[in-house]
């Protein structure tokens, strides 16, 4: 089948990694993934003809998009005009598309036009959403118009969580009034590299046998630097901390001015280095000994994947993270930390406790929503 993926990240990786995975998982099909976000150093799966988009994002608050006025107006014009013009030399069986309408309302210019142009040519529309929905304003206006536009625009809905965990309605209340089938897909987690073994990936990043090996990350980076230079000022509290091995990554986004005083506090220990991105981070999260982070979906499900430590601090802009973290702390998968625990001596308590406790469970999750969206997608009727 011929499927086009779209996928508009604004802020973080978050929803980039999600969609990589899903197209990685869709590789006996004819693919096309169109993105118009920030770029990032991930790379397009083997196979995958890509269309980058004009560049599109928002800032740290969501307060606006990087472009206005007369600016914005041209680059919505390229970008609607780009994406009409791939979508019929492709012709695609399958739209899939990433968040919209439970998000993304900034994009109809070259959405809508898109949906419907699919729609006129015999193929189907389907929309992917994560487990939990950022609250609105007017949160039943929203609702309203997320069912208007599912009922006119798409063909189905596949949710990437597991219902037994939260289902949508959880932070949707008109779940059950959704006009087209709902799927949910179980959690997309981000795979392992193949063959990549523990010691390996310690020995390329430089970790020295039997060194506890610590590791920091928060996603893009646009936030998320006060957790990894508090994680770097607790780490100089206490012996064993300053001994052991830590790897911080800012994400690619981070400002220059925050990572480069990152890089000057990881100076002041023996073993401690900042990197901006970590290719195939799953496998490092499976030979560390510890991840501090914030708790974006795809780091927490990247935890669950390979069994590891972790310690995450909920991004508090909306309630996301927080209810998702605090589901899988009550189930003993991962530790949650609150922003007072930030200081130097209070962290160190939790790094070292955390390093002393056992490994989690393994997650009573389903983490397999790449393949289980890729088989949906692949059907000839929803």
């Amino acid at each position: 089948m011929r499927i086009a993926v779209y996928c508009q990240h604004v802020l973080g990786m978050g929803h980039l990694f999600r969609t990589l995975e899903i197209v990685s998982a869709l590789s006996g099909h004819e693919r096309l993934l169109v993105v118009g976000g920030p770029r990032t150093p991930a790379s397009v799966p083997d196979g995958a003809t890509l269309l980058r988009l004009p560049e599109l994002s928002m800032d740290a608050g969501f307060g606006g998009l990087s472009l206005s006025g007369e600016a914005l107006q041209a680059v919505r014009r390229r970008r609607r005009e780009a994406l009409l013009e791939a979508l019929a030399a492709f012709s695609p069986d399958v739209f899939f598309v990433e968040l919209y309408p439970f998000g993304r309302k900034a994009f109809e210019f070259e959405l809508i036009p898109a949906i419907e142009a699919v729609r006129r040519r015999g193929g189907r529309v389907v929309c992917g959403v994560r487990d939990i929905l950022v609250e609105k304003k007017d949160q039943a206006g929203y609702e309203a118009r997320v069912l208007d536009r599912l009922g006119s625009l798409f063909d189905g809905v596949c949710v990437h969580a597991d219902a037994r965990l939260f289902p949508l309605g959880a932070t949707f209340s008109r779940a059950a009034e959704i006009p087209v089938p709902v799927r949910y897909t179980g959690y997309v987690a981000p795979g392992r590299g193949p063959g990549r073994e523990v010691g390996e990936v310690r020995r390329e990043l430089g970790v020295a046998p039997g060194r506890e090996f610590v590791v920091a990350s928060v996603g893009g980076g646009k936030v998320g630097a006060a957790l990894l230079a508090a994680l770097l000022a607790a780490c100089a509290e206490r012996p064993r901390l300053r001994e052991a091995a830590v790897r911080v990554f800012s994400g690619p986004f981070c400002p220059d001015g925050d990572f480069a005083a990152l890089e000057a506090a990881a100076a002041a220990l023996p073993d401690a280095r900042v990197s901006r991105f970590a290719s195939g981070f799953p496998d490092v999260l499976a030979a560390c000994d510890l991840s501090v982070s914030l708790a974006g979906y795809n780091t927490v499900m990247a935890l669950l994947a390979v069994g590891a430590r972790g310690l995450v601090l909920p991004f508090d802009q909306n309630r996301e993270q927080r209810l998702r973290a605090a589901r899988l702390a009550e189930m003993g998968l991962l530790g949650l930390l609150d922003p007072a625990e930030l200081a130097p001596d209070r962290l160190a308590e939790r790094l070292e406790a955390a390093l002393e406790a056992p490994r989690p469970p393994r997650a009573a999750v389903d983490l397999d929503g790449a393949r289980a969206t890729a088989t949906i997608l692949g059907r000839e009727v929803f």
